[in-house]
């Protein structure tokens, strides 16, 4: 049976440069970056936002984005980094992708305030490049299991072994593949939110929809996650549980309320792609 668990077995240090290292995470996110932009740029146009507007935001996205990650995963693991508070300005040490895409999400209403720019349309139309992203991110979390899952059975399991960089325990034990369900949530939300892109209506819906569903799959797939000891915990439920619950919850409400309150268009008319 083990001969088909899933050996993970990849040094997670792609290279180093003197003794500065370069590791796959580090790399994939960067690309999470890359990629994300770039589709955003690609699908701009038919949603009436400028490549310019795409390029303005970016820093804001990123932004607010590592400042959200690194901020939620200090709060998760709170009891730590209040005996080791200087710990908690290492944000290349821990980053939560809910924190990332709610300090994006915060970073594109300032943005938007400031420049007068729609936010509705803008976060729709930034939606599916932060899906891929999302994915896109996950496969460094796969090889070096900073995001490792609880001990399983199943026969696709991953296996982590014992080397600089691996954060998954227990080392040499199948684990449930806690990212790679992520992962492949992503592509399911991705497929509805790609064949909805131009249907849901009004502005805004989309990007709610996306908060909606991809909150809801991270909710099922916290209960396969390993508990680090140094996380929060009440009553089995840690910090994502109670978050993405919220965030459900909240952003459903709002989607509710804006489809609700959404004008019928006129007889005949249509609504022509810029």
């Amino acid at each position: 049976m083990t001969l088909l668990y899933i050996d993970i077995n990849i040094d997670p240090i792609l290279f180093n440069l003197g003794s500065f290292e370069v590791g796959w995470h580090g790399a994939m996110v960067s690309l999470a970056v890359i990629s994300g932009i770039g589709v955003s740029m690609w699908l701009a146009r038919g949603n009436g936002i400028s490549k310019q507007d795409v390029y303005s935001f970016a820093p804001w996205a990123i932004l607010g984005g590592i400042v959200g990650a690194r901020l939620l995963h200090v709060i998760d693991f709170a009891g730590y980094y209040i005996e080791h508070p200087i710990e908690a300005f290492k944000f290349w040490h821990g980053l939560s992708i809910i924190g990332a895409i709610l300090g994006g999400t915060a970073a594109a209403a300032i943005y938007t305030k400031i420049t007068r720019k729609p936010l509705d349309r803008l976060a729709d139309a930034l939606t599916p490049g932060l899906i891929v992203a999302s994915a896109v991110g996950r496969i460094g979390c796969i090889i070096n299991g900073d995001v490792y899952g609880k001990p399983s059975t199943l026969p696709w399991s991953f296996v982590y072994h014992d080397m600089p960089g691996v954060y998954a325990q227990p080392l040499n034990t199948p684990l449930h593949p806690s990212p790679l369900y992520e992962l492949l949530w992503c592509l399911v939300v991705l497929a509805i939110i790609w064949r909805l892109k131009r249907k849901l209506k009004p502005d805004g819906a989309l990007f709610l929809l996306f908060l909606i569903l991809y909150s809801l799959g991270r909710f099922g797939i916290e209960f396969t996650r390993g508990v680090d000891v140094r996380s929060f915990e009440i009553g089995g439920w840690h910090t994502p549980h109670f978050l993405t619950l919220a965030t459900a919850a909240i952003c459903g409400w709002l989607l509710l309320k804006k489809v609700k309150g959404a004008k019928p268009l006129a007889s005949g008319s249509e609504i022509e792609d810029v």
